[in-house]
């Protein structure tokens, strides 16, 4: 029997998933304090693993949503919009917190660091170095996402599809040459003000890194399956706001927590 409704709204069937989710979060959280206290990762290779279930199937189930069974109306796609720009609204103040401690302590050095900044005995990386290069390939790939995202909206699949696969591409390379900067840091995250808002920081944009890159990944996955059309293609778009977020953030800490701070 086919259920008919009168209205735009996308009124969601019950689903397990974010109960899982809830569950497969606290297993981690539990997990990863086992793994800092006990050294023990079981817990945490068996949350991370429920967790990454969980998303595949919750992500295959509004992709079904919006693409097979029409749930994605204008209105709904009006609201994904306006939760979208407002979760990268929360996104820029979860970053200002950080920019706010780094200038607080840039501005006017305490004596405990020598009323130096940066503190004395840190070395500061090159800012010319992995850092510009850093920068080069994340702006290269916010031209690579605009491409992709023009070319889909001019029925162009094959521009679009290309050029989706370099954007992931120049973002597993930028979160590579970070782990390996990470490793060659003459400094670490409990060498004073400057280690912990350095890391906390670079991290945390690290972490954005992959998770724009997961996202990317899955508009791939989802192009290549016919998903998109010129007119209904949110989640790329979404992909694309989200993967230009991040690109801006690094500029900013690229001036201040690289160059200014050198």
């Amino acid at each position: 029997m086919t259920n008919h409704q009168n209205h735009p709204f996308h009124l969601v069937t019950s689903s397990p998933w974010p109960l899982t989710g809830a569950l497969s979060t606290m297993t981690l959280l539990a997990g990863l304090l086992n793994w800092f206290y006990n050294f023990n990762l079981h817990l945490t290779m068996l949350g991370l693993l429920i967790t990454l279930l969980t998303m595949y199937q919750w992500w295959r189930d509004i992709s079904r949503e919006g693409t097979y069974q029409g749930s994605h109306t204008l209105k709904v796609t009006l609201g994904l919009r306006w939760g979208m720009m407002l979760f990268i609204v929360s996104e820029i103040f979860f970053f200002i917190a950080f920019f706010w401690a780094f200038f607080h302590s840039n501005l006017n050095p305490s004596i405990v660091l020598g009323s130096t900044w940066p503190p004395t005995s840190i070395e500061p990386f090159n800012p010319f170095q992995i850092p510009l290069l850093n920068t080069i390939i994340l702006l290269t790939s916010g031209i690579t996402v605009t491409w992709s995202h023009h070319a889909i909206l001019e029925n162009n699949f094959s521009q679009s599809f290309y050029s989706l696969m370099i954007t992931v591409m120049l973002g597993l390379y930028f979160t590579m040459l970070q782990m390996y900067e990470y490793m060659e840091a003459s400094f670490t995250i409990s060498d004073s003000i400057y280690g912990t808002s350095f890391f906390l920081a670079t991290g945390f944009h690290g972490f954005h890194v992959m998770v724009g890159t997961m996202f990317l990944l899955i508009c791939f996955i989802r192009h290549s399956n016919n998903h998109f059309s010129s007119n209904h293609h949110f989640g790329l778009e979404a992909a694309a706001w989200y993967w230009h977020f991040v690109d801006v953030v690094w500029l900013f800490l690229y001036l201040v927590m690289y160059w200014w701070s050198s």
